[in-house]
């Protein structure tokens, strides 16, 4: 059955069209919520890696919980609002979120194709508890894979973040 659906992206009401007639524009039932973002949106700052939700590459938050897009149907979003990385900063002053900016501060990434995804499940973290111990930050990341070691400097930028977070 065809059917429009609705959803916030980064602040903005994107509508799809979701059906199996092939028209341009048209997205297939089964279509991934990373998939759209992406290649449909240009919003690469969610990256694809293992398409099965264990690396936490994809993550973006959907109704302000951190969740892998690779595991989420486009077709499910109705009504959902949904930020990536590209919509963390200030939409009115362009400021940097805190967690972007204490990354930066404690070089917390390297190659910088987990990032993305680290930053947005701790963005999830800190909207349910700005103040979360050591404990909670590693349980939290514990869906996220970095390859290149700087886990040492995101928990470092995440325990300092939470210290100063009011």
């Amino acid at each position: 059955m065809d059917k429009t659906i609705r959803m916030k992206i980064n602040r903005q009401t994107r509508s799809f069209f979701i059906g199996y007639e092939g028209l341009v524009g048209e997205i297939p039932d089964e279509e991934t919520l990373s998939h759209t973002l992406r290649e449909r949106l240009n919003l690469t700052g969610t990256k694809e890696a293992c398409g099965e939700g264990a690396c936490g590459c994809c993550t973006v938050l959907l109704n302000s919980r951190a969740v892998p897009s690779c595991q989420i149907l486009t077709a499910d979003c109705d009504g959902a609002d949904i930020l990536t990385i590209e919509g963390l900063q200030d939409p009115a002053t362009g400021e940097l979120d805190p967690i972007q900016r204490k990354f930066i501060d404690k070089y917390a990434f390297q190659c910088g194709y987990c990032t993305p995804g680290i930053i947005m499940t701790l963005k999830g973290l800190f909207l349910k508890n700005p103040h979360p111990a050591t404990e909670e930050i590693k349980e939290a990341l514990s869906g996220n894979l970095c390859r290149c070691i700087s886990h040492y400097h995101v928990i470092d930028a995440a325990e300092e973040l939470a210290r100063e977070n009011v």
